[in-house]
C-alpha cells in the first residue's frame, strides 16, 4: 500500500489500466475548473455521465490540459430513461459527440433503475459499443448481487467494474464480497460521505495530520476500493488526493471499518436493491 501514488492503476478485466483515484464531477455545473486542476495536479481519471450534462465540459478540459488523450481514463454512464438496445447505442454515440472522442475509457449502466428486460438490453448495447471499439470497457454503477447475476445467467461477459456508493458508513459489503469473488473492481462514489463525518473520523483523520476527506480517500484506497471524491473548488481537488504520503494502521482501519451501518449509512439514492 506505501508504495501507491496517484499514477498507480489497476489492471480492469479488459486488461486495460484503471487509475486508483478519479475525480466525480456529479452536480457540477462548470467542471472545467476542476478538471484542469485535477489533470495539472496528475489526476488521470475522470468519472462523468450522461445524467451530470457536463461531458463536453469534461472534453474540452482534456483537449486544454495538454496532457494525451491516451493518458487519461474517462467514464460515463448510460442515464436510466436511456435503457434499451437501441436507446443505449444512440446515448453511447451522442456521449462520444459531447465528449469529442473517438473512444470512451468505461461506459457503465448508471443505474438498476429499469427492469430485467431493459437491464439486459443495455448491457447487450454495451457490449456492442466495445466490439466496435467506440468504448474500451463496460461496467455497472448500483448494482446488486442479483443485477449482476442476471447478465452472468444470460451467458454475457461480467462487468468490469461495479461503482456504488461506499464509504465507511455504508460499506455495501454483499456488494463487495461478491464483485470481489467475480473479479469486478469496485469503484467508491461519495467517498467523503459529503462531509458528514462523525468524531471517530475526524479525530482519526487529526491523528495522521489529515484532514478527514484526504483520510477518507485515503482508508478508500486501503480497503481496495477505486475512490472517486468530487470536489469543483480546484484546491479541494488537489489536497483530496494528497494521500500517498501516510497510510493507515491495521488498528485504525478496523475502527473505520467497525463504523459501517449497512443501508441505514447511505446518503445518496443508493438504489442496489431495485426490482
Amino acid at each position: 500500500m506505501s508504495n501507491l501514488t496517484l499514477t498507480s492503476t489497476i489492471k480492469l478485466s479488459t486488461g486495460y489500466e484503471l487509475p486508483v483515484i478519479g475525480l466525480g464531477v456529479y452536480k457540477n455545473d462548470d467542471c472545467k475548473p476542476a478538471c484542469l486542476a485535477a489533470l495539472k495536479h496528475g489526476y488521470k481519471h475522470i468519472d462523468s455521465a450522461r445524467m451530470y450534462r457536463n461531458e463536453a465540459q469534461v472534453g474540452e478540459a482534456v483537449r486544454e490540459s495538454g496532457v494525451p488523450r491516451g493518458e487519461i481514463f474517462v467514464t460515463s454512464k448510460v442515464n436510466n430513461p436511456e435503457h434499451g438496445y437501441e436507446n443505449a447505442l444512440a446515448a453511447i454515440d451522442d456521449s462520444l459527440k459531447k465528449f469529442g472522442f473517438e473512444y470512451i475509457d468505461l461506459m457503465l449502466i448508471h443505474s438498476p433503475l429499469s427492469d430485467k428486460e431493459r437491464r439486459l438490453q443495455t448491457w447487450k448495447a454495451l457490449i456492442e459499443a466495445k466490439k466496435q471499439g467506440k468504448v474500451r470497457t463496460i461496467g455497472v454503477s448500483n448494482y446488486g448481487p442479483k443485477h449482476i447475476e442476471e447478465i452472468r445467467e444470460a451467458g454475457l461477459e461480467t462487468p468490469s467494474v461495479n461503482q456504488v456508493e461506499l464509504h465507511p458508513f455504508c460499506q455495501q459489503k454483499e456488494i463487495v464480497d461478491y464483485c470481489n469473488k467475480h473479479g469486478i473492481v469496485v469503484e467508491a462514489y461519495t467517498p467523503l460521505i459529503r462531509g458528514g463525518w462523525d468524531d471517530t473520523i475526524v479525530n482519526l483523520a487529526k491523528k495522521y495530520n489529515k484532514d478527514p476527506a484526504q483520510f477518507l480517500v485515503r482508508w478508500s484506497l486501503q480497503r481496495g476500493f477505486v475512490p472517486l471524491p468530487k470536489s469543483a473548488n480546484p484546491d479541494r481537488v488537489v489536497s483530496n488526493a494528497n494521500v500517498f504520503d501516510f497510510e493507515i494502521s491495521a488498528e485504525d482501519m478496523a475502527a473505520v471499518d467497525a463504523l459501517d451501518r449497512g443501508k441505514e449509512g447511505a446518503v445518496t439514492w443508493n438504489p442496489v436493491d431495485a426490482p
